[in-house]
């Protein structure tokens, strides 16, 4: 068993985080999972959703975007599109944002062009306003 589990969350711009952690938890796509030291080797979709990993028993909270996680005995690389910790989050811009996105699908059909962009608008929003229900 390793003795240390070390978390990396990596999107196409930066390195999100990076070190040792106790555990985290990840919003797969077949449904959250937690993963301790010494876990089994695996490969995972993610959803948008909320990440959490303690570190010196605190815990931090991440919206994060689709993507996959890659999971070893003593470490766990996430590879997402966008991670944004929540105490970086303005809370009243993601409000707006989901209303705004919710508001303009409520207009739409799946046929219109702007249909997808609206929806992943509101896919990002949501686990912005959980990662900060959650923070606080």
């Amino acid at each position: 068993m390793a003795d240390e589990l070390m978390l990396e969350i990596v999107t196409p711009e930066k390195m999100a985080f990076s070190g040792k952690i106790e555990e985290v938890t990840i919003p797969g796509s077949e449904g959250e999972f937690g993963v301790l030291r010494g876990h089994a080797s695996l490969l995972s979709s993610l959803d948008a959703g909320v990440l959490n990993y303690t570190q010196d028993d605190k815990k931090t909270f991440y919206a994060v975007s689709m993507g996959y996680a890659e999971v070893t005995s003593s470490k766990v690389i996430v590879l997402v599109e966008s991670a944004e910790r929540s105490d970086m989050i303005d809370r009243e811009r993601a409000q707006k944002a989901k209303e705004r996105a919710e508001s303009n699908l409520s207009k739409m059909t799946k046929e219109d062009i702007d249909y997808e962009k609206e929806r992943a608008a509101l896919t990002r929003a949501i686990p912005r306003l959980s990662a900060l229900d959650r923070h606080s």
